[in-house]
This record gives C-alpha cells, structure tokens and sequence, in this order.
C-alpha cells in the first residue's frame, strides 16, 4: 500500500479530538526550548495540538504531515495554522534554513527511511537552529519486562505495528551524533522512576 494511502487510513480510524499522549509533559518540553519569535516546523502535526499552543504564545507555526485527514482537523479546529501535506518518502516542499526549531513528537519510530528523514531535517533548520523531539523509550526494565512475557512481546513488536524503530538513550544520542547534530541533550520522562516511557531529545544543527 502507498504510505500516503495507507497514513490516511490510519487517520480514518481515529476518532477525532483525541489527545496526543503525554500532551503536558511534552508540551512542558517544548515550552522549556521555544520562545515567542520562533520560526518552528512540527512534523507529524496531525490534527495540530501542538502547533497551535506554540503559535498561541508567540511562535510563528508550520505544521505539516503525510496525510491529508488530520490537517483538515487541523484546519477545523485551528484555522489560523500554515498547515501542509508533504511527501512521506521524498523531499518536504520548504526552504533551506527555514527555522529555528523543528519538533518531531512521536515520529521518528514511524519512519522508514531515518537517513533521508534526519537530512531533510538538516536542511530546513538554520545554523545553530534546534530539534526537538520525543519518542517511546525502550529501557532495560521495559525491555526485561516484553523478554519475560511472550504475550507481550508479540504485541510490542507486532509486524503490523505502526513503529518501525525503536531507540534507548543512547542509540537515539547516537544517531543524532552520527548526523552532526551538537549539544545534544537525552532524557527519559513520563512513567515511573526506572520505569520511563518517553524520551525527549534536542539537539542543535552543527554550523557546517
């Protein structure tokens, strides 16, 4: 099936208005890292939760995703949001060193192509500009805990699951290391001590 096709399946199953997991705390992460003034890009914006609080206290928003369903939710509840579909698997339809942060919340797992995806994030953030963004965490006891229940196990990494990928700490660090990404900052948040299921993540655009 086309990514495009079957993205906007996906979104057809939603119901609408739900929201995005861990909302505060991640919402709380990028309030910690953008400010009024920010040119920001939220990839994966869906139905524009986020997109719409950041342009609330100030920053200048482009949302876009790889559907059309939930940008026209978007555009329902948040009119006033620069909303865009893109390519799943090419090029996004922007500019050279666009903006000054790129948020990416609970997107990297689905992506198949993580080079291409990182690259095109490269190119759309200024000199010295920010990525930020979170991921579902695989710790050890997270990891203990699917390797002592084959139930769960089978679920987590079911072969028609949506994620694609799945990042600890430090592979995630690693990846953005390998890209030239500076300044780079990993932690785990949401959940229980030892027990996290988020990882939240920025790191700065290298100035070369």
């Amino acid at each position: 099936m086309p990514s495009r096709a079957y993205h906007e399946e996906r979104w057809q199953e939603l119901a609408q208005g739900l929201e995005p997991s861990d909302f505060a705390v991640r919402l709380r992460f990028l309030r910690e890292h953008v400010v009024a003034g920010d040119r920001v890009l939220d990839v994966g914006c869906g139905e524009g939760c986020f997109a719409a609080e950041l342009a609330r206290e100030g920053a200048a928003v482009v949302g876009i995703d790889v559907a059309e369903e939930p940008l026209r939710r978007a555009r329902e509840l948040h009119p006033q949001l620069d909303l865009r579909v893109v390519d799943g698997e090419g090029g996004w339809d922007l500019s050279d060193a666009t903006f000054d942060v790129v948020w990416a919340g609970e997107v990297i797992e689905h992506v198949a192509d993580t080079a291409a995806w990182l690259s095109e994030v490269r190119r759309v953030l200024r000199s010295g500009g920010s990525l930020l963004l979170s991921t579902p965490a695989h710790g050890r006891l997270a990891m203990l805990r699917l390797a002592l229940s084959r139930h769960a196990l089978a679920e987590h990494f079911d072969p028609r699951g949506e994620h694609l990928r799945f990042y600890t700490l430090d592979s995630l660090r690693e990846l953005l290391e390998d890209f030239r990404f500076q300044e780079i900052e990993v932690r785990s948040a949401a959940g229980v001590p030892g027990a996290r299921r988020l990882l939240l993540a920025r790191a700065v655009r290298s100035r070369f």
